[in-house]
């Protein structure tokens, strides 16, 4: 059984938690405390000298870190990796535009708003996370607005990816109701990942 080594606040580690649990892989997990400073402890550097969660430790040692990565390793096998060559190219970049476009913005403006209460000397840093992640919801936007998931008409791990910041964007201060094809397609998302149950859960 491999270990996930994570922070439950942190979309990039839940990206890696959903997908096991859709896919009914096995693991343990290892809470990481990143705001108390865990992952720069000599025991955790050991394991990823970046410093950066989420981790996977196969059951033989060898380590698989970056979280979009973990998400290939884990499901290039599987049926959220289309077999088709340019649909493989199409989940590609999608995995580099969030960690590029989408991430940097949606990710770092809630965690200033959530975790930092907004300061007031992080509020202009706020105010331009704030725009580069409304034009990557745009971009999802504009692109889901004619398919129900981000490649094909299957979910792929593209859409673990980007589902899991674009969910709690609402935290970072964005508007999610301002772009009804990105809502529909949470909601599609959350289904398939979590149940119908839970796809309810989702805020505007």
């Amino acid at each position: 059984m491999m270990t996930i080594y994570g922070d439950t606040r942190s979309g990039n580690c839940l990206k890696v938690k959903m997908i096991c649990d859709l896919l009914d892989l096995g693991y343990r997990w290892q809470d990481v405390d990143v705001l108390s400073g865990e992952t720069r402890s000599a025991e955790f550097l050991a394991i990823n000298p970046s410093g950066k969660i989420p981790v996977i430790q196969l059951i033989d040692g060898r380590v698989v870190s970056e979280s979009n990565a973990i998400l290939y390793f884990l499901g290039v096998h599987s049926r959220l990796w289309p077999e088709d060559p340019f649909e493989q190219a199409q989940v590609m970049q999608w995995l580099n535009f969030e960690q590029y476009s989408h991430e940097p913005n949606v990710a770092v403006a809630r965690f200033i708003k959530l975790y930092q209460g907004l300061p007031a000397n992080r509020a202009a840093e706020h105010l331009r996370k704030l725009q580069g992640g409304y034009q990557a919801l745009a971009v999802m936007e504009q692109h889901l607005a004619r398919r129900r998931f981000l490649v094909s008409e299957h979910l792929t791990i593209a859409d673990i990816s980007l589902y899991a910041y674009t969910s709690c964007a609402h935290e970072g201060g964005f508007e999610l109701g301002r772009f009804p094809a990105v809502a529909r397609w949470l909601m599609q998302v959350a289904s398939e990942l979590l149940g119908n149950k839970q796809s309810e859960s989702i805020h505007d």
